[in-house]
């Protein structure tokens, strides 16, 4: 390699590094793009029905609300999310005056080729609900946007992820990813309690281990390709070695061993909570934290004791998703019958504010200097404060799109039969959105490849505003236009 191109190497991975943060407040401003975006694709459809019939017209609108203005968001606007919030609500305030769509109510969307044979029948047990296809599909977006605008100097460098202690953008990428993960993996535990089943332990870890392998041959793939192409990386972010497919892979089977431990504390929240601060309590007590920040790298395990020892942290995460999954999922919150649709949705809504209340309050006392314990937020440990902070993150998110769903669709909770609450999901969900949340796994790998095929063929670091934007956006309507073509050919990726 020629010493230019180990300088530039050097220059991309400084870029990167030794980096602090911001406060949470202003990524909760630049997050916050998001669901207000969505507050218009709802207003446009609620009122308007200008989603219905799905025409060139309505993807370009669509991909300008949930993927362009978040990018937005967290580029040109990064300084002032807060205009471009107002920005996008001026005209959903105009279209939401404007007198409604008198056909909107009687056009029908045209179902998805596995939902067309089906009939009017008996709601099931589980819900698919579209505030949960809407949070998921823009935390997806995000994540992938953050990737690659990382390496540009039009994203700034304190929503880029920290070297050690604070908050960023892409911290709560990384986090909500694996919350996230955890949030649906709750659907077969319902489904099983529902049956009125339990699957013995073996079964549950050879059944993890189906989903573990393809991730775990995903983080090997990578970890050769950046080896061998000579990429750079950001050593201590998970270390030499890991990488956070490795994570995701090794989450399932450990998962199915927790499930046991719900025989002697009955909430996938306390043991998300437990593992955190006995986590925490090691970290303070033992030489753990030295050796995670500055140990040399000596063996195998010492090289990779960021990604290692972090996996606990994630652990946690992905069971404080999971106790949420547990209440949003099923369709009624409340077991009582002839409690009416509208009251079991305002029993959720009430139950996720309490919930969000919790876990704010929880990383507020772990994290206050002048009234809780005073530690700060990593990432890099993914100790108890970053487990407290992505779960009160994630639980206002999925609270908000929840908000939003039951004020501009009521008729889907109100459904009261299969096909109508399939034509009511269709009506609520934003086709974009929709088509990320389908094959979020494999979009987020496409993603990885073009953010690597970008940087081995732009210097990222020397192109103008005007041109970053160019590839940014370009980059984000390939994946919009593969995600939604694996929709609309019927296509799921499960990886």
């Amino acid at each position: 390699m020629s010493s230019n191109a180990t300088s530039y190497k050097q220059l991309k991975e400084d870029f990167v590094s030794n980096l602090s943060g911001g406060p949470a407040s202003e990524i909760n401003y630049v997050i916050a793009v998001g669901p207000i975006a969505f507050v218009l694709w709802s207003i446009l459809q609620s009122r308007q029905s200008f989603f219905k019939p799905y025409k060139p017209l309505s993807f370009l609108v669509d991909f300008l609300l949930n993927v362009v203005a978040p990018l937005l968001a967290m580029t040109l606007y990064a300084s002032t999310p807060l205009l471009l919030s107002g920005l996008i609500l001026v005209p959903a305030i105009f279209v939401y005056a404007l007198p409604s769509n008198p056909s909107a109510s009687r056009k029908k969307p045209k179902l998805p080729p596995n939902a067309q044979s089906q009939k009017a029948g008996a709601l099931s047990v589980l819900s698919t609900k579209p505030f949960l296809t809407t949070y998921r599909g823009s935390m997806l977006i995000i994540t992938c946007l953050a990737i690659l605008a990382v390496d540009f100097r039009i994203f700034p460098r304190r929503f880029a992820k920290v070297e050690t202690w604070g908050t960023s953008l892409m911290d709560v990428g990384v986090g909500s990813f694996v919350y996230s993960a955890g949030l649906v993996a709750a659907r077969p535990v319902l489904k099983e309690r529902a049956e009125g089943r339990r699957t013995p332990l073996m079964q549950r870890l050879l059944y993890s281990m189906r989903h573990s392998l393809p991730l775990l041959v995903l983080g090997v793939a990578r970890l050769i390709s950046v080896k061998g192409l000579d990429y750079a990386e950001h050593v201590t972010e998970y270390g030499v070695h890991w990488n956070f497919f490795f994570t995701l892979g090794f989450l399932p089977p450990f998962v199915a061993l927790f499930q046991s431990a719900l025989k002697i504390v009955p909430s996938y929240a306390a043991l998300a909570i437990i593992l955190g601060v006995v986590y925490q309590f090691v970290l303070e007590t033992t030489s753990l934290k030295a050796f995670i920040l500055v140990a040399p790298r000596t063996d195998l395990i010492s090289m990779n004791r960021e990604g290692i020892c972090s996996f606990v942290g994630y652990l946690a995460i992905f069971l404080a998703g999971q106790d949420t999954g547990m209440f949003v999922l099923p369709r009624s919150i409340n077991p009582r019958s002839g409690t009416s649709n509208g009251t079991q949705r305002t029993t959720l809504l009430l139950t996720m504010a309490v919930w969000t209340s919790i876990w704010t309050l929880l990383y507020f006392f772990t994290t206050n200097f002048s009234y809780g314990a005073g530690l700060s937020v990593s990432r890099r440990l993914a100790n108890l404060p970053y487990i407290l902070w992505i779960a009160a993150f994630n639980s206002a998110q999925l609270l908000a799109c929840c908000t939003i769903e039951s004020i501009f669709f009521p008729s889907f909770y109100n459904a009261t039969d299969a096909r109508t609450e399939r034509e009511a999901y269709e009506t609520a969900t934003s086709k974009v959105l929709k088509s990320f949340n389908r094959n979020g796994l494999a979009i987020f790998l496409a993603a990885n490849l073009l953010t690597g095929l970008v940087n081995m063929t732009v210097p990222t670091l020397d192109v103008t505003p005007s041109v970053t934007m160019a590839i940014l956006v370009g980059y984000a309507g390939v994946l919009t236009a593969l995600a939604v073509a694996l929709d609309s050919w019927n296509i799921s990726i499960k990886l």
